[in-house]
């Protein structure tokens, strides 16, 4: 930090990679502020506790990693419990095991053994003679038939994107996982987990000691929070950084609606995917089941996708032709920089999970301070 800077970082946005930068940098001695324009820190995974139950304000958040170093990393600040995530689909009131799995088949097709189930999706996947796909409904079509397609997967995921199948790149779906045993477990990860406590926990033991400054937003006096520092963290917009000099990158955004049920079980799981298009929602989720609470009461979350428009939260990057040509512009001005660094899914125009949210900023701090990465970037 130059004598006349307040602050050796600046730190535009206190989600997770914020935090853990933050958090980082100042156990090597550096002084941090951290600015963000919500009302609260945590970006989105903050809960809010309602009747006791740790809700998740932005939707589901389940932790799940491969890597021991980032497992032991976050634990370090608080500890996970195990839930497992099991998500149920339900469509048009009949109830299907995900991920797609021994269960799910024999729910579909009464199948009981592993070769009956390959079997009957390979006559659906021939069936439907697709050749090169050119769409997701063609590309889902080759790799799982029509059952699964029409029950599990076409009406959630013209919700979740706001088209018609037929109107969606291929490349959304470029593999369906598929398991020949009765396995419920959503993810493979070794380890996986909500914090006991809600998120809350974690960023708040992030952020001790650190000076954070909320309803505050860069932009709005760019020149102020510029000139109080020599480095800048910045893990918001990457076009509106660049004042939308090549043009706005697109989203796709979500709706959530909280409601509180005076019953201590509403729907007996934790997340159940609503995957008829009909049904304007995605999922709900019960959060007293992240942390198997015996609340009296229960708070249920449905989650409406909709279009982005740049008043809504941004959460999908759009990465189609157009939009990955508009960010390799700005990416390339990014990598230009030489006191600003961008991190997080906004500033890379990225869909990340958590895990790898955090082994990004303790990449970016590694390389910052020139220190040997002690984390997988996976």
């Amino acid at each position: 930090m130059t004598a006349d800077k307040e602050y050796d970082f600046l730190i535009v946005g206190s989600g997770l990679y914020g935090c853990v930068f933050a958090h980082e940098a100042t156990r090597r001695g550096k002084r941090c502020l951290i600015i963000d324009k919500r009302k609260h820190t945590g970006g989105n995974i903050r809960c809010e506790e309602v009747e006791g139950i740790n809700v998740h304000q932005y939707g589901a958040h389940i932790f799940h990693t491969n890597d021991k170093g980032i497992w032991d990393y976050v634990n370090s600040f608080v500890e996970f419990n195990r839930y497992t995530n099991s998500p149920v689909a339900n469509y048009k009131g009949e109830f299907y095991n995900l991920p797609f799995n021994m269960n799910t088949f024999y729910q579909l097709w009464k199948v009981k053994t592993p070769a009956e189930a390959m079997e009957k999706i390979k006559s659906q996947v021939e069936a439907s003679k697709v050749g090169v796909p050119t769409n997701l409904h063609e590309q889902a079509l080759s790799l799982v038939g029509t059952d699964i397609y029409e029950k599990l997967i076409k009406g959630y995921t013209e919700k979740q994107w706001g088209r018609p199948a037929e109107q969606l790149p291929a490349f959304i779906i470029k593999r369906l996982p598929m398991r020949f045993t009765f396995d419920n477990n959503y993810f493979d990860d070794k380890y996986q987990g909500v914090p006991i406590g809600g998120y809350n926990k974690l960023t708040e033991r992030l952020l001790e000691g650190i000076e954070v400054r909320l309803e505050t937003d860069y932009f709005a006096d760019r020149e102020k929070w510029d000139a109080m520092t020599d480095q800048i963290v910045f893990t918001g917009n990457i076009d509106q950084f660049y004042d939308y000099q090549f043009g706005r990158l697109e989203y796709r955004s979500l709706r959530f609606e909280h409601q509180v049920y005076d019953t201590p079980n509403h729907q007996g799981n934790a997340v159940i995917n609503y995957t008829e298009r009909e049904i304007p929602y995605t999922r709900t989720i019960e959060h007293k089941h992240f942390e198997f609470g015996n609340q009296p009461k229960t708070v249920v979350t449905a989650e409406y996708p909709e279009e982005w428009t740049p008043e809504k939260e941004a959460y999908y990057p759009i990465n189609d032709a157009r939009n990955t040509k508009i960010f390799q512009q700005y990416n390339e001005l990014a990598r230009q920089e030489k006191y600003t660094l961008f991190g997080g899914r906004l500033a890379t125009y990225k869909y990340y999970d958590m895990h790898q949210v955090i082994a990004s900023a303790l990449h970016a701090v590694a390389v910052k301070f020139q220190e040997k990465p002690v984390c997988q970037q996976n």
